[in-house]
This record gives structure tokens, C-alpha cells and sequence, in this order.
């Protein structure tokens, strides 16, 4: 046995606890070559009757890294166990029985997505009666309603730093940002939460900003990020394969857009819509699920060259079809049409996917772990959602895409650093399995289309452990003052004596 750092900021893995639902599998299920093993599989179903689930968000904090939140076409928010054992003979509805923590009616129509805020206490849902409801998880009462769309509300995702604010994108083709810290009272005792700023009609097609009534379809905001800088927001929507950028300071035009074809090339092709955004721990990367089968990885310093790497093989036939990059920016996960899931490792694009075949409908919404490294959720229209495990180990001298990477923002007394100081190592064997060879990752980044790397920081606090670092990277400043001003790492960690830059800061000087 030997010692070795893990892969990214989360904790130790050896403080996983998930030893997997013992649930009767099919023949072809079990441990597979990528070392991944279908751990658990519960039912979505109410008195009775099955329901497809939209949404899959485990817990955010470490100690609550096992709680699975499933929000479903019924208009049910329910959170499962994923660690509860159970018996092989058991089924999936006896299993959701055991598991299910807690379950509650969110809304009269579907609940599109869910997210955690506040170190797991709330519960965030968007719904397709056209509000957004804030939950108490703990005593499932509503704490605030946000009000104001006007159409089905698609995505939502919280402020990286700043739980109180929200951005939110919807079938009516606006986004919103609300402050949960605002609201009134109605009669009824309900706290109305009005939005601070709404972006109407920000993916409206040029065709269609010539006609009055535009179809709802074909204006759909179907996916928003607030990005780690903190004042970015990146939406997509049903129209076409463009994100667009904006600065929450100046929303009267967006800062950039980018696309995976030139503005040429996409007026002779066909437009296919996104159905999902997705970003990493450090917010370096972007990812894209596109409605021609393939999901488009984008540098978020390095927009204007289009996508650095595009992933093939699932199917992407309805905007129920979502993928997420892994939080360590290691690998993409995907549902697909054709009742698989996908796993791509993000530094070997051109190479097979790894194939999760359990489900027997399409494959939905998916999700990471962030605390529980290997650990993923799956959802499918078979209505069951599935939890997988990957037995897996880590070699010493493995370094992983984020460890080389810096966050494109850096605050200095921000959680996450907090959480990358106290964690300790792991131990592992040298022949355990791993998703992917440790050896590769820092070569095999740049082996197809070069991704331009931050310069790497380090935090005030961990300056006597990393003091010959340090060193260096005081040295390269002093040699070369212009590129520390003008190169894309200037915008994340700028002088003290020059005024705080931003993702836009950097966009412009581009431009």
C-alpha cells in the first residue's frame, strides 16, 4: 500500500461509505471494463404509479455527499439514501420504500430541475407552472416563491459564492436573476419573490425576431450557469448551438457568444438546439449537449476559438437528454436516446465512450458526485434511477486536469480552499483500476486541440508549504510584466495595484 494525493480538492476517498443497493440486476449489469458497477436502483413511483424523473442532484457538502434528490413529472421532489444497503431479491419499488428519505408534492405540474443551496439545508425547484419554489429540506416547507415567468421554467443554477442569488431560464425565452433575500408577503402567508433583472427573447433566431409571435419552442432558454467569476452568466437555448455570455452589471447586450461552426458554416447547416450546460469545480470548462448527438467542450478563456474538444456516440433526440463534465474536469457524462449512459475521459476525445447499460428507456438527467469521487446517478424513462460506483484506486504520481488547473476566480476566503487545505491523502494500490491512466492526463490535454492552461496560483494561506513555488511564480511575473497584464491569467489573479479584471475585462481585450 502507498499514499498518494487524490485527484482533485474533494475529501478522502477512503471516506466513501457507499457500499452499494444489492438490487436484482440484469445479465449484462455488474462491474464492466471501466471498473464501474451499477450499485443501486430505486423506483419513481407514488401510490402506486410510475413516473418518469427530470432531474438528479446528489447533496453539495461532504457530510451530506449521499443524498440523492429526484424531481420528477408529477411534481414530486424526493430525497433518497444512496447508501442504504439492500437485499439481492429486493425490487426497485421495495428499494425506493427502504432508501426514500423524505418525498413531498413541489408543485402541481413538473419539476424540470432542482438544485442545493445553502450547504444542503435548501432545495431549489423549477417548474412548469411557471415558478420557482424555494424548500426548507429538512421540514419540506416552501420559504419563498419566485414569481415572474411566463412560460416553464427549464434550469436554474445558484451564484458560485453567494447562495441568496439566482439565475433561472425559461421556455418564455427570458432569463432571471432573483435575490432570495428580497420578497413580500401575500395574504396567504407565501413570500413573493420578485426577479431583479429579466433578459427577454436572448435566443430568438434572427428569422424569428421578424415575426410577432414567436413559437415558444423555438425561443426556450433550455440551460443558464452563473460562471466562477462571479458576474458572468452563460445561457443556451432550443434554437440553435450558441452560448451566449452576459454580465450580470450590464445586461443590455451579452459580452461574447460561442458556437461550434462559424457563423458561415452554420447558415448552410441545419440549427440544432442545446439542452444542457454544464461547468467544472474551477469553472476553466464548459460543456454542451447539442442536439446533433454530439456534446462541445469550450475554454472559457479561449471562447472565440470554438470548442477545444467535441464528444460522439450517444443519442440526443429530446431536450430531456442532459450531460455534465465531472467536477475534476476529468470526464463527461451523458444520457442518451438509445437507453445507455456515456462516459468520455475528457483528455481522449477520439476514444470509445464507456457504456453504463442498465436502463431500459432513455436515459435523462444525470449527475457527479462532487464529494464522492466515482459516484454518479443516472435517470431514465424506464422510471427508475440508477446510482454507479466505480471501484477504482490512484497511483502517485497521478495528477488530474483540474490539479494543473487554477479556478477562473479566486476569492480569498472562499469554502473551496478551505476544503482543498484539510484534505488528506488516500491510500491505494499501485494495481487498482483507474478510468483514467494517471500517466497520460497532463500530455494527452494538448494531444488534439491544445487547451491553454491558467497559470497556476497559490492560496495565501499554503505559502510556507509550496515556498519554491511560490518563488517561481514571483520570478516569471518579474521577468515578464506585459504578459502578466495581458494574458488570460491576469484576469483571474490580477496585481493588487490594478483594479479587479473579469471575464468581460478579458473578452474585450480580445475582441
Amino acid at each position: 500500500m502507498e499514499s498518494c494525493k487524490p485527484q482533485s480538492f474533494f475529501k478522502d476517498i477512503r471516506s466513501r461509505e457507499l457500499n452499494g443497493f444489492r438490487v436484482r440486476k440484469r445479465p449484462y449489469s455488474g462491474v464492466d471494463s471501466s471498473g464501474f458497477s451499477e450499485v443501486g436502483a430505486v423506483a419513481v413511483e407514488h401510490n402506486g404509479f410510475d413516473t418518469p424523473p427530470l432531474a438528479v442532484s446528489f447533496c453539495k457538502t461532504s457530510k451530506n455527499s449521499h443524498i440523492l434528490a429526484v424531481s420528477d413529472e408529477d411534481g414530486y421532489v424526493s430525497l433518497f439514501d444512496s447508501r442504504r444497503r439492500h437485499p439481492s431479491f429486493a425490487s426497485y419499488q421495495e428499494n425506493a420504500e427502504k432508501a426514500r428519505l423524505y418525498e413531498w408534492v413541489a408543485h402541481d405540474n413538473a419539476v424540470f430541475d432542482v438544485c442545493w443551496i445553502k450547504d444542503d439545508t435548501c432545495i431549489l425547484t423549477a417548474s412548469g407552472d411557471q415558478s420557482i419554489k424555494v424548500w426548507d429540506a429538512q421540514e419540506k416547507k416552501c420559504t419563498g416563491m419566485l414569481m415572474g415567468h411566463t412560460g416553464s421554467v427549464k434550469s436554474l443554477c445558484p451564484h458560485p459564492s453567494n447562495p441568496d442569488l439566482v439565475v433561472s431560464g425559461s421556455r418564455d425565452g427570458s432569463f432571471a436573476i432573483w435575490d432570495l433575500r428580497g420578497g413580500s408577503r401575500t395574504r396567504r402567508g407565501d413570500i413573493w419573490i420578485p426577479s431583479t433583472a429579466v433578459v427577454k427573447g436572448a435566443h430568438l433566431s434572427p428569422r424569428m425576431k421578424r415575426v410577432k409571435r414567436a413559437k415558444a419552442a423555438s425561443m426556450s432558454i433550455t440551460s443558464v450557469l452563473y460562471l466562477k467569476d462571479e458576474v458572468s452568466i452563460a445561457t443556451a437555448g432550443a434554437v440553435d448551438s450558441v452560448i451566449k455570455f452576459w454580465d450580470t452589471r450590464n445586461l443590455k447586450a451579452l459580452v461574447t457568444q460561442a458556437s461550434p461552426h462559424s457563423t458561415s458554416v452554420a447558415k448552410e447547416r441545419r440549427l440544432h438546439g442545446i439542452s444542457s450546460l454544464s461547468q467544472d469545480s474551477n469553472g476553466v470548462f464548459i460543456s454542451a449537449s447539442c442536439m446533433d448527438n454530439r456534446i462541445y467542450l469550450y475554454n472559457v478563456l479561449n471562447l472565440e476559438k470554438g470548442p477545444i474538444n467535441s464528444f460522439s456516440g450517444c443519442r440526443i433526440e429530446s431536450f430531456y437528454v442532459k450531460s455534465t463534465i465531472s467536477p475534476d474536469a476529468a470526464h463527461i457524462l451523458s444520457g442518451s436516446s438509445d437507453g445507455s449512459a456515456y462516459i468520455w475521459q475528457v483528455n481522449k476525445p477520439l476514444a470509445d465512450p464507456i457504456l453504463l447499460k442498465s436502463h431500459e428507456g432513455e436515459v435523462t438527467a444525470v449527475d457527479w458526485c462532487s464529494s464522492e469521487l466515482g459516484k454518479i446517478a443516472t435517470s431514465s424513462d424506464d422510471y427508475t434511477v440508477r446510482v454507479w460506483d466505480m471501484q477504482r484506486g490512484c497511483s502517485s504520481s497521478s495528477r488530474s486536469p483540474s490539479s494543473i488547473r487554477r479556478r477562473v476566480i479566486a476569492i480569498p476566503n472562499m469554502e473551496p480552499r478551505n476544503i482543498f487545505m484539510h484534505e488528506e491523502p488516500s491510500s491505494c494500490t499501485k494495481d487498482s483500476r483507474t478510468l483514467c491512466p494517471p500517466d497520460e492526463v497532463a500530455d494527452q490535454l494538448n494531444s488534439h486541440n491544445p487547451i491553454t492552461m491558467p497559470k497556476i496560483s497559490t492560496p495565501e494561506s499554503q505559502k510556507q508549504q509550496s515556498f519554491s513555488l511560490e518563488l517561481d511564480l514571483q520570478e516569471t511575473f518579474e521577468k515578464t510584466p506585459d504578459a502578466a497584464l495581458k494574458s488570460p491569467a491576469s484576469v483571474l489573479n490580477p496585481p493588487p495595484s490594478l483594479k479587479r479584471k473579469t471575464i468581460r475585462d478579458y473578452f474585450l481585450a480580445s475582441s
